[in-house]
């Protein structure tokens, strides 16, 4: 039995992934933004699967001081962690930027799981063949900094983009400072069916379980042990090259140096 945490898990190819994973027999830690909506998930999830090693922490993830306190509450519940599913992610919000004033897409899909994942490393560090799958995204552009701290106005598709290259960028990053942990950057698949594609887009072109199932695969097959520090494209079905700006050294130093001191 494997502890698998998925973030964003009470709607989409998160939860798509954690009931097949429950069904398996794995202990499940969901994440969610609401409380209720929480509770129901983990109820059904437990029904389906005969599963009760399902567990839930709420956060939203626009506010990184939420972000911190549910790690707390994570490290209190488990010594160890094999997954970390960083799933969460938006493209439209009704807000630009969050609280701080960063900007709203880059905090949530990026700065969010960054700030989740550094908090867990403890537990990932702690079991051998533990593995960390960021959900990317086919839409990649160059990062700004200046985007990512609100000082410049972007449109959402662009702030999206950019947001999900950072988080490939330092995936890669990660992959190089933690050999013991196997790390991918993934895209499940382009406008899969799910609510955030469908209040996006208003259509979709793949069925979600195409995302689920591979972050199932990446979570636990024997055919993905021990590999890190690449990107999944589940659009091509296999591996390959991200931007070009996630290969460039200077440009991943300068972003995770600012992340660094934007956390701290």
């Amino acid at each position: 039995m494997k502890n698998i945490l998925i973030t964003g898990s009470t709607d989409g190819i998160g939860n798509l992934a954690a009931l097949k994973l429950a069904c398996d027999g794995h202990q499940i830690l969901l994440h969610g933004r609401d409380q209720a909506k929480l509770n129901s998930t983990i109820a059904k999830i437990k029904s389906f699967s005969k599963n009760e090693n399902i567990f839930g922490f709420v956060a939203d993830f626009s506010d990184l001081s939420a972000v911190k306190k549910m790690a707390a509450e994570v490290k209190s519940r488990v010594e160890t962690l094999d997954v970390l599913v960083n799933n969460a992610g938006i493209y439209n919000s009704s807000l630009s930027k969050n609280n701080e004033g960063f900007e709203m897409r880059y905090v949530v899909n990026y700065l969010s799981p960054y700030l989740l994942t550094q908090e867990l490393l403890p537990l990932l560090s702690n079991m051998a063949g533990s593995r960390v799958i960021n959900l990317s995204s086919a839409a990649q552009s160059d990062v700004s900094i200046r985007a990512i701290n609100g000082v410049v106005n972007i449109p959402v598709q662009a702030a999206y983009a950019q947001s999900k290259l950072a988080l490939t960028m330092w995936s890669f990053y990660m992959a190089e400072k933690q050999p013991n942990i196997s790390v991918i950057a993934l895209n499940p698949g382009s406008l899969l069916n799910t609510k955030m594609v469908k209040e996006a887009f208003g259509h979709h072109w793949s069925p979600a379980e195409k995302g689920a199932d591979i972050i199932y695969d990446l979570a636990v097959s024997q055919n993905f042990a021990g590999i890190t520090g690449k990107y999944f494209d589940n659009d091509s079905g296999g591996f390959s090259n991200a931007h070009p700006q996630a290969y460039n050294k200077a440009a991943v130093s300068e972003l995770i140096t600012f992340t660094e001191n934007l956390l701290n």
